[in-house]
């Protein structure tokens, strides 16, 4: 069983795989001064159906994680939102014809968010603390969504 260890989420670290969803950067004021906008945050790309706005309520965890299951979606992206200030964990491969491989892990900090791109291997939600819930920003409609991959020796996620 090999280790792969945690690195804070950062937008420079996390860009082969998609956006970080957060405050930082260029704004725009707006309401008459009283709300800053940080406007288009994530590359939505969806085939052949609709853009759904969802929440999940997902099942607390906790390191060392035991990564067994990967999934990854071909027809649009999939972005994710805690409801929550809490970080949580989030996990995310290459691709090697049809597997995942380089598996990377990543803690977001308080009030961040992810958007992941069209094909990317990921592991399933997986918050670390707070409610466990999030908005979910994806594809909405008819055909094969969703590729899941079991990893043949499960990954220890560690911080």
């Amino acid at each position: 069983m090999s280790n792969v260890y945690t690195q804070p989420l950062t937008v420079s670290a996390f860009a082969p795989y998609g956006e970080v969803l957060e405050c930082a950067g260029e704004s725009i004021t707006i309401n008459q001064g009283n709300c800053q906008r940080f406007h288009d945050l994530a590359g939505l790309d969806i085939e052949s159906g609709e853009v759904g706005v969802s929440i999940f309520h997902a099942k607390l965890r906790h390191l060392p994680y035991q990564l067994d299951l990967m999934e990854r979606h071909p027809l649009g992206t999939q972005a994710f939102i805690p409801m929550s200030p809490d970080g949580f964990l989030i996990l995310v491969a290459d691709d090697n014809d049809g597997q995942p491989i380089n598996i990377q892990a990543f803690v977001s900090a308080p009030n961040q968010g992810i958007n992941l791109r069209k094909n990317i291997w990921h592991g399933v939600l997986t918050p670390l603390s707070g409610t466990g819930m999030f908005v979910v920003i994806d594809r909405i409609g008819a055909g094969n969504n969703l590729q899941e991959f079991n990893l043949d020796v499960p990954v220890t996620i560690k911080s």
